[in-house]
């Protein structure tokens, strides 16, 4: 093999593992589906930029690809990854798709140069291998991984599962749920925002301890079916199906099927209680209480959350330094389990009492002479309406950053957006995806458009000062 047989067989496979790199990292996004990644994915332009164009290349410009590859292609797919918010997680998913994609194409290439197949190495082949084959080891392993999940889940005869589901708050809910739990049980809560089957199932099998009492587990959909697939695994003795609204309608179509596929997590066999919110459903069932309508004389300010709500046929006062009159919504679902389970008033309004904030969602933070609101990993209508609420408060400027709502509709982005103009001085839009509607509708006295969010500590350190309020309303990945 001469030197530039040699410059074309490194060529190939740097391309190859380059395009694998790429293809891998958007799968990670969009939990694996290959459909969603090629007909839904947010910027489907990248694909073009970064995959069908060197493709192409690859074959049209013949000996001059390697100066292309290496000059631009690998270059502009580098500082791709360099600037992205959410990059690829080398989970044991990714580095095995990874060895065998270099391993395959070290042996197509290796056959092609020995046996003299022609001079053209392959580029789709050893990735549509790499993807067929990874997926059916994929598929195994979680079929293995999944009976491993059951099996203890089984052993542990006296645990309590607590199951929680919703278009908005689920992670907020869960957290309440163990929070107030967890001063009179021995409480474990799926972290983060884990919320997937394979997520769950690897939960169980690594981190469940084994002398938990109640496990706290939040339910995520994005097709019908996937929260039935979490009921069956679990069996919930307790579920909870907070407010539905229009979150995620480029997967499900309509309001109706979204209620349907979260109405899911009833099917348990140990089903003892189900807490519906009223938004969701009022068919009723024998095992089905519905809550939403609860609370009474709400006080919800900058310092705090106070609320009255009855309890054992007496009205309890509950006081908490949670910010957001909507997280009351979660906190109630979580003084009703723990009703449920025995835990006395007097026991729930002191815990209830010591509820912390969870973090990036309406987290105040005081520096600098500022209050910054934290809402970040809030993306829903109701949450981003009450921080806005809140900010009206302020005596301050006021600034908000926000990309707006995702996976939602127009019509309820202008409704943020009218929101916006009647309180903020200083409207800092993050992304593209809403770019064009926020420029065109919004009357705030400064609008700043941020196509790049690396420029965003930059922007806020120049327009801020002490005495501000700060509102980070949703925080969409740049892939978005």
């Amino acid at each position: 093999m001469d030197i530039l047989h040699l410059l074309d067989f490194v060529t190939n496979f740097f391309f190859v593992m380059a395009l694998g790199w790429y293809l891998i990292t958007n799968l990670q996004w969009y939990d694996y589906k290959i459909e969603r990644v090629v007909f839904r994915h947010h910027k489907s332009w990248w694909h073009a930029l970064y995959f069908f164009v060197p493709f192409v290349l690859y074959y049209v410009a013949s000996e001059y690809f390697s100066a292309i590859f290496f000059l631009i292609v690998l270059p502009s797919l580098i500082l791709w990854h360099r600037k992205l918010d959410k990059k690829l997680v080398l989970t044991w998913r990714v580095k095995r798709f990874l060895i065998l994609l270099g391993s395959l194409t070290l042996l197509v290439n290796l056959m092609i140069a020995l046996k003299g197949w022609g001079e053209t190495y392959s580029v789709l082949m050893p990735l549509v291998a790499a993807y067929l084959l990874s997926g059916g080891a994929e598929k195994f392993l979680f079929l293995a991984y999944k009976k491993q999940a059951k099996q203890k889940i089984a052993s542990m005869k006296d645990l309590t599962i607590v199951c929680v589901t919703g278009s908005y708050g689920k992670t907020s809910m869960k957290n309440f749920i163990a929070q107030v739990l967890g001063t009179k049980f021995n409480v474990y809560a799926t972290p983060r925002s884990v919320n997937t089957l394979g997520g769950i199932i690897r939960d169980v099998n690594e981190s469940l301890p084994s002398d938990t009492q109640v496990y706290v587990c939040e339910a995520g959909a994005r097709e019908v079916g996937d929260i039935y697939a979490i009921a069956q695994l679990l069996h919930p003795q307790i579920v909870v199906v907070g407010k539905v609204g229009p979150q995620h309608l480029e997967y499900f179509k309509t309001l109706e099927r979204i209620k349907r596929t979260k109405l899911e997590i009833i099917h348990s066999d140990r089903l003892k209680r189900a807490f519906v919110h009223t938004s969701v459903t009022d068919e009723p069932h024998e095992k089905v209480t519905f809550f939403g309508n609860e609370i009474q004389n709400l006080d919800a300010t900058l310092e705090g959350t106070a609320f009255d709500m009855e309890l054992g046929g007496e009205t309890v006062h509950f006081h908490t330094s949670v910010l957001g009159g909507f997280q009351t919504i979660n906190i109630n679902a979580a003084i009703l389990i723990a009703q449920e389970l025995g835990m006395s008033a007097q026991e729930i309004a002191s815990a209830v009492n010591a509820l912390k904030s969870v973090e990036h969602r309406l987290e105040r933070i005081d520096a600098g002479g500022k209050i910054i609101l934290d809402d970040g990993y809030n993306g829903n209508i109701d949450g981003m309406l009450e921080g806005i609420r809140l900010c009206s408060l302020h005596t301050g400027r006021k600034v908000i950053v926000t990309p707006g709502l995702v996976e939602s509709t127009e019509e309820l982005n202008s409704q943020l957006i009218g929101a916006i103009n009647g309180v903020f001085d200083i409207a800092i839009i993050t992304g593209q995806l809403n770019a064009a509607q926020f420029d065109k509708e919004l009357r705030v006295p400064q609008k700043i458009m941020l196509a790049d969010k690396s420029q965003m500590v930059k922007t806020l350190g120049e327009v801020t000062r002490a005495g501000d309020i700060i509102l980070f309303a949703n925080d969409a990945p740049n892939f978005i």
